[in-house]
């Protein structure tokens, strides 16, 4: 009886030390058909995740940070060195802000610039710019074809991404992690040099917040580039009077209002500079506020006295105006 005993303890005691080590011959780990299938129908059935990380665009090193919620909304951080952009995609149109983008992107005239002041770094729509689109990274078809299936040539279990217990899946384009335990969702794909998909090459994403309500909807207060009379107000110089500048110098100009009268962070402001043309030299210089605003096409008149002149002693001066839209305070 004894002798049963100690063996029956024997054997509770391999099973338990064989439970705690790693199976022979790969027993017990997931197999690469549910790998591959647990991270490309994952992408498709989650409501929503998230793809944040670095890319490279032709020159361009890019930063993302990629909100996406099924069937067709998306929030994304953008940025380089030069620029960013911040752009959100639902049902009810598309929406945008950045204001290096918006210049880099707008025409060079004073109208242009004029609206790139007056959006400064607000939301705005009404104009097309480009959202990344990367079908091989965000759907299930698109990702197996790409990075899963014959495209896998080796495998690593046991390693980690953030914290989470994964299996690597590596092959000729990218090393892609998807996490050991059911429903084996994508965790990491990091793309090999040279390697070049949907346009970008030197990806390295990670996706999380499976599932996550990123409550992504249109912005509030954003303006409508396709409607001028809704935006703030953009004033350009259609005439520079000098008629009384005398002592004092009271210059005035006649200002065309070729945005709205919706708020704006500040008022307008025009800025006169009265120049020698045979030197160049400033003579002087006075800034006048528009208020109050007119509407969409109409007209009003600004002026301001430029202190220290005699309009009597520089006959042959020249008087600019200059419009300021960025709503000083």
């Amino acid at each position: 009886m004894l002798k049963v005993v100690g063996r029956t303890l024997v054997a509770a005691a391999a099973l338990v030390a064989l439970a705690a080590c790693d199976l022979p011959f790969g027993l017990g780990s997931p197999t690469i058909r549910a790998l591959n299938s647990g991270a490309a129908d994952g992408l498709d059935a989650a409501g929503s995740f998230r793809i944040a990380g670095a890319y490279r665009e032709e020159a361009t090193q890019w930063k993302i940070d990629l909100e996406l919620a099924r069937p067709r909304t998306e929030h994304v951080l953008l940025s380089s060195t030069n620029f960013s952009l911040e752009a959100i995609i639902t049902d009810h149109g598309s929406y945008f802000r950045g204001r290096q983008f918006l210049a880099a992107n707008m025409g060079s005239d004073p109208y242009s610039q004029s609206l790139v002041q007056a959006a400064g770094d607000a939301w705005w729509t009404g104009l097309s710019a480009p959202a990344p689109v990367f079908p091989d990274f965000t759907s299930g078809s698109g990702f197996r074809a790409t990075f899963l299936g014959t495209a896998v040539t080796s495998r690593t279990d046991h390693v980690s991404v953030g914290g989470v217990p994964a299996v690597e899946l590596s092959g000729r384009r990218a090393d892609v992690f998807v996490s050991e335990a059911p429903p084996y969702r994508v965790l990491r794909v990091h793309m090999y040099p040279g390697a070049v998909v949907d346009g970008i090459s030197h990806a390295d994403f990670t996706y999380a917040d499976y599932g996550r309500d990123f409550g992504i909807g249109p912005p509030t207060g954003a303006l409508d580039f396709a409607d001028q009379s809704t935006l703030p107000p953009i004033y350009t110089v259609v005439s520079v009077d000098t008629s009384a500048c005398g002592s004092p110098c009271v210059v005035a100009a006649s200002l065309k209002n070729l945005g709205g009268k919706t708020s704006s962070r500040g008022p307008s402001a025009v800025t006169f500079t009265m120049t020698d043309p045979q030197s160049n030299s400033v003579l002087g210089k006075c800034t006048a506020l528009v208020q109050p605003d007119v509407g969409h096409s109409a007209t009003t008149t600004v002026s301001c006295p430029i202190g220290g002149v005699n309009g009597a002693d520089h006959n042959a001066a020249l008087v600019t105006a200059a419009a300021d839209n960025s709503g000083v305070s």
